[in-house]
């Protein structure tokens, strides 16, 4: 039975990371190996007159090449990610804190029609997001808020927002009120024991809140595409752009690019995996 068990999570493993193993392959190949029409596993260089034979060759010139300034693109890869980080990252901060702090709203006090409202906060994510593209530019367009950084965080965070409250309140709901109370009989204020007990509480919902934040934000095309044809482009959009390349798309350069596009999400999810795994069975178990 653990042959068995081993057996079936080696085979989704390699099953899982087959698509990463496929692009960090093509990264290190040369342009025609990565276009050919028979695929090369490895990167490897005929020689001479003889095409019988070949070597392993890998190169690495497709990652300096993310230094280039490509056709169709303003500046270099590493420009694109810098913007990627920065409205991910604070977008993700601040739908997490604003989400906590409407959570802890609605779990804690009594709301006139809560149910309703939480409701409403739900059925924000009930519309595909690009069937409002068209106002929202308009919007954006009079606030001067198009090709900005700060476009894209406030409107990463609204669109998470409701995923954040939903999700915190629901951890919330889990942690004993007594908690609280225990703290109000020591002389702590409301605001006191909510950042000293209930925030170290919660975290672990946070940590998780966060993670699905970041990945959305992180991979989100349409707004990015559309509200930043200039100026702060995220890499799902700059990777688009490409398709315009005179001497057509340089796969091994979006295959590099690809991964060190995945390098942050990775480096996150390992920092808050101690967290993570509790809190996706937290209040599963009832004692």
């Amino acid at each position: 039975m653990k042959i068995l068990r081993w057996l079936l999570i080696v085979g989704y493993t390699a099953l899982a990371t087959l698509p990463l193993l496929w692009m960090a392959l093509t990264s290190f190949k040369a342009r025609d190996d990565a276009i050919s029409q028979h695929p090369r596993f490895l990167p490897m260089m005929e020689h001479g007159n003889d095409p019988s034979r070949h070597t392993f060759t890998p190169t690495t010139s497709s990652f300096a090449a993310l230094s280039d300034v490509h056709a169709g693109a303003q500046h270099s890869f590493w420009s694109y990610l810098g913007n990627s980080i920065v409205i991910g990252a604070f977008s993700t901060l601040a739908s997490v804190l604003l989400g906590t702090l409407c959570a802890y709203g609605f779990s804690r006090f009594r709301i006139a029609g809560a149910k309703d409202w939480l409701f409403f906060v739900l059925s924000t994510r009930f519309m595909p997001p690009l069937a409002v593209v068209v106002p929202v530019l308009m919007m954006y367009r009079q606030l001067s808020l198009t090709g900005t950084q700060t476009g894209l965080i406030l409107l990463y965070t609204v669109f998470n927002l409701s995923l954040s409250i939903w999700l915190m309140k629901g951890f919330l709901d889990e942690i004993p009120r007594a908690f609280e109370e225990a703290a109000w009989i020591d002389g702590y204020s409301r605001w006191d024991a909510f950042i000293r007990i209930i925030l170290p509480q919660a975290r672990t919902g946070m940590a998780v809140t966060a993670v699905f934040c970041l990945i959305s934000a992180w991979n989100e095309y349409g707004f990015a595409m559309t509200l930043n044809s200039s100026g702060a482009v995220t890499v799902p959009a700059y990777f688009a752009g490409l398709q315009g390349n005179i001497d057509g798309m340089p796969w091994p350069q979006v295959a590099a690019g690809g991964l060190l596009f995945v390098v942050p999400i990775v480096a996150f999810t390992i920092f808050v995996r101690r967290h993570l795994l509790r809190g996706m069975t937290f209040g599963t178990i009832k004692q």
